[in-house]
């Protein structure tokens, strides 16, 4: 079984609620999994960021995997568990092999050929989608849906995390098409609630 089923993703400049004051209350009620994404942050602010984060767990920390998007090396650095690249990052083969070796390796896949082409470079697991049309992946064109992910699924082992759109309603739908777990952003920043939106996915997945 992998390290966990759910996959939190940030984007402080569109969330209603900041990570920094949510994040210790999701950590107590169970989740397992975040990536610090923030594009929009110069290399210095994102780790300024990242460290800000962890300083907010205190000794919840230790209960969490932590993944800083693109960057490696300062990932490394902070002593976070893993880096999630995007299609634009430095391609995980090109990575050193101390990076390779001291992290887990998500990387975001929108096609078959991308998540054979993470798979063979020896990724950890992918982030596959959109699923469902959301803003926040516009820019990744029309939705791919459940039947891609059906046949993404049938043709890796690696544990894929479907993402774009991805509700609690929606989640049960994600599973019985092969993925291992859901990932999401709006659905936990963006809820009214965010501890009982992360409750909801609890119980959609059976775990965290």
């Amino acid at each position: 079984m992998f390290l966990f089923k759910f996959y939190l993703i940030t984007d402080h400049a569109n969330a209603r609620h900041k990570p920094p004051q949510v994040l210790p209350q999701l950590a107590a009620a169970g989740l397992r999994a975040l990536q610090v994404r923030e594009k929009a942050l110069s290399p210095l602010g994102l780790a300024d960021y990242a460290a800000q984060l962890v300083a907010t767990l205190g000794e919840r920390r230790a209960g969490l995997w932590l993944f800083l998007n693109d960057r490696a090396d300062i990932a490394l650095s902070l002593r976070l568990d893993g880096t999630h690249l995007r299609n634009d990052s430095l391609p995980l083969e090109r990575h050193a092999p101390v990076l390779r070796h001291a992290l887990l390796y998500g990387v975001s896949t929108h096609s078959l050929a991308g998540v054979r082409s993470a798979e063979a470079a020896g990724a950890d697991f992918v982030t596959f989608g959109p699923i469902y049309d959301t803003p926040s992946k516009a820019g990744y064109g029309e939705p791919v849906g459940l039947r891609a992910l059906e046949r993404v699924a049938r043709a890796t082992s690696l544990p894929i995390f479907a993402l774009g759109g991805v509700t609690p309603e929606r989640t049960r739908a994600c599973l019985d098409a092969g993925a291992h777990g859901v990932s999401a952003i709006s659905a936990i920043w963006n809820a009214l609630h965010p501890v009982e939106a992360l409750q909801a996915f609890h119980d959609a997945l059976g775990s965290l």
